[in-house]
């Protein structure tokens, strides 16, 4: 019986990681008939045994972490909340929006009127970030401008704004 009836491996090397090749004498003979008529049948190439290495059982634990609790600081919640204040915000009022071809925006100068998509005495939009949150009315402060909040936008509307 040989060694391809019985399905051995050759023993492997230690040092030789690469898969060593076998050919079996019956496998010769078949490869010398296909040299000898044009008509033969195709070689068989030959077989390829590789040493299967043995790895080792990897145990898996679920992770486990500590429960999160607040700890005592002596400090209080306002705390927290106090170094918020001091971050910065941009402020925009709108009075209105309008769309222009870049030859009127070209001619644009000094008495040239641009007209909005808003009716006067209508309420501006107060953004923050970009984001509206109120409605206000222009009112005139001294020699400044301001806004007088007139409506704050609900939570709801002002979530969706923000998506």
């Amino acid at each position: 019986m040989s060694k391809a009836e019985t399905n051995e491996t050759p023993e492997m090397n230690g040092d030789n990681t690469d898969a060593e090749m076998e050919i079996q004498p019956d496998e010769l003979e078949e490869s010398e008939a296909a040299f000898e008529g044009e008509n033969a049948a195709p070689t068989r190439k030959p077989k390829r045994q590789s040493a299967v290495k043995a790895q080792p059982e990897v145990v898996v634990n679920p992770a486990s972490f500590a429960d999160l609790h607040p700890q005592p600081n002596g400090r209080k919640e306002k705390a927290s909340l106090e170094m918020l204040l001091d971050i910065g915000l941009q402020v925009t009022v709108e009075l209105g929006r309008t769309k222009m071809n870049i030859r009127d925006v070209l001619a644009v100068g000094p008495g040239t009127v641009v007209e909005l998509n808003r009716v006067a005495g209508e309420p501006v939009d107060i953004l923050i970030n970009g984001k509206p949150i109120a409605k206000g009315e222009v009112v005139v402060i001294g020699d400044m401008f301001g806004v007088r909040v007139t409506d704050i936008l609900p939570p709801a509307q002002r979530v969706q704004s923000m998506i």
